[in-house]
């Protein structure tokens, strides 16, 4: 037996703001959506671009907000200019670190820090 893939599960305040940011801002697209009622909230979605996948929570006892994660790109410059196009503020522009990484990190609207790291 082997270990597929991870599957981060971010917890989010509200669902709408979380679509807004994730798909129009970052351009991932939504796989599918567990919505019981009629209501944004609770809700469960994943959402994809290119091979990274995350899935969003708002749905009380999914994990808190405020946690991290580390989304390794192929040219993280060209993601900075793509997403200051789309308005996203960016916590930390592209910067080389001593580590050997250059790197770019911005938060969504319920805390969570997401790295893009090259």
């Amino acid at each position: 037996m082997s270990i597929k893939r991870t599957v981060p599960v971010l917890k989010v305040d509200d669902m709408h703001a979380a679509r807004q940011f994730y798909c129009d801002m970052l351009g991932f697209q939504e796989l599918f959506r567990n919505q019981p009622t009629e209501h944004a909230n609770p809700a469960y979605v994943g959402y994809r671009r290119d091979t990274a996948v995350l899935d969003v929570s708002s749905f009380s006892g999914d994990g808190v907000s405020g946690v991290v994660v580390n989304l390794v790109v192929e040219d993280v410059d060209a993601l900075f200019a793509e997403f200051k196009s789309r308005g996203v503020q960016i916590s930390l522009p592209p910067v080389d670190q001593t580590w050997g990484v250059r790197e770019m990190h911005l938060e969504d609207p319920s805390g969570n820090k997401l790295r893009f790291c090259q």
